[in-house]
């Protein structure tokens, strides 16, 4: 059996000041620094032995990853960052207030551009669109990987994470809308030789 670890970065400051965060490079607060610590523990208490790591070309997952290795002191493993494991990417919603984008657009456009599968914000990706970038990448490079015996820890968004969930879990369109990634909770998979999901552990908040 094969095991793939996916975790969702900690609270980044956008978070914390609900804006639309995308491709904008934002740091870890102190919360998403204790959040990465906590996944780090989380996973030394499963004896997970990684052999090497993904991230995103973001620095809240980079500095997620880096915490949680520190802490399980497999800080040795090679890491991967790639653009195709970014957080899905908002267009001209970057930057701004959540609440205020709801005011200025309307609380029904704002819900359909967040939480569509097929809708974009204007000049920005839907989760499609997300999709089709992040799950290519999953297939052909990630979990090449896994079928040849790594041991594969990634740390990425909400959105390219629910891409991949969608894949493993074998949801539809609607049901990965209803899919909800907590920041800083390590997500376990062990996967057979065809990679096909065995067991999914969520190690808890």
């Amino acid at each position: 059996m094969a095991i793939l670890t996916l975790v969702r970065h900690g609270q980044s400051q956008w978070n914390l000041e609900n804006k639309f965060t995308g491709w904008v490079d934002v740091p870890l607060t102190d919360k998403g620094r204790a959040e990465a610590r906590r996944a780090g523990e989380q996973l030394g208490e499963t004896g997970i032995q990684f052999t090497k790591a993904y991230t995103s070309d973001l620095v809240r997952a980079q500095d997620t990853l880096d915490i949680m290795l520190d802490v399980l002191g497999q800080t040795g493993i090679p890491i991967v960052k790639d653009e195709a494991l970014n957080e899905r990417h908002y267009g001209d919603l970057q930057g701004l207030d959540k609440a205020q984008t709801a005011e200025k657009y309307g609380a029904e456009q704002v819900h359909k551009w967040r939480r569509s599968y097929d809708i974009q914000p204007p000049g920005g990706e839907s989760l499609k669109d997300t999709a089709a970038r992040t799950l290519p990448y999953f297939e052909e490079t990630i979990l090449a990987d896994v079928r040849n015996g790594e041991t594969i820890v990634v740390s990425a968004h909400g959105n390219s994470l629910r891409s991949i969930v969608m894949e493993l879990d074998k949801l539809d369109e609607v049901q990965v809308l209803e899919l909800e990634i907590a920041t800083g909770v390590p997500i376990v998979y062990e996967l057979d030789d065809e990679m096909k999901v065995v067991s999914k552990k969520i190690l808890g908040p």
